[in-house]
């Protein structure tokens, strides 16, 4: 089975994977499916000498989703994410990023990402939006 939304972000506290678990439980409680990178992919350590599986595994995801949903918490979106989401742009995926975090608006989100993505300022928010419209894969 295909899944249905991708969600990225930062993996690399606790707090990124919770946060991100709570975006999962979100949208599984919506109906949705998802990919959710440390749980489906597993966690790079930068004990691993080869992280190629990582990547293909996350790349494959993308490609068979038709929404991701994007983290942009922090001074600078992780590049990582910030990857993720030019990709999935490039693949025709829908994206709605989420900039909960205080510091952020519509001003100082880089337009790359402002611009390739649907930006909402709240979860409550990404509900309404995941609400009001069909992310059925055809």
């Amino acid at each position: 089975m295909k899944n249905q939304v991708y969600i990225a972000g930062p993996l690399f506290t606790q707090g990124d994977r919770w946060y991100l678990e709570k975006i999962d439980k979100l949208l599984a409680d919506k109906g949705l499916s998802t990919y959710l990178p440390h749980r489906d992919g597993g966690l790079y350590t930068s004990d691993e000498v080869d992280d190629s599986a990582f990547f293909k595994s996350d790349v494959k995801a993308i490609d068979d989703c038709n929404l991701v949903v994007a983290v942009l918490h922090g001074r600078e979106v992780d590049s990582g994410t910030a990857w993720e989401i030019g990709y999935a742009y490039a693949k025709g995926k829908h994206v709605i990023a989420i900039a909960e975090d205080t510091r952020l608006s519509l001003k100082n989100i880089n337009l790359m990402l402002s611009n390739s993505s649907d930006i909402v300022f709240s979860l409550e928010e990404l509900a309404s939006k995941v609400s009001s419209e069909s992310y059925v894969l055809k």
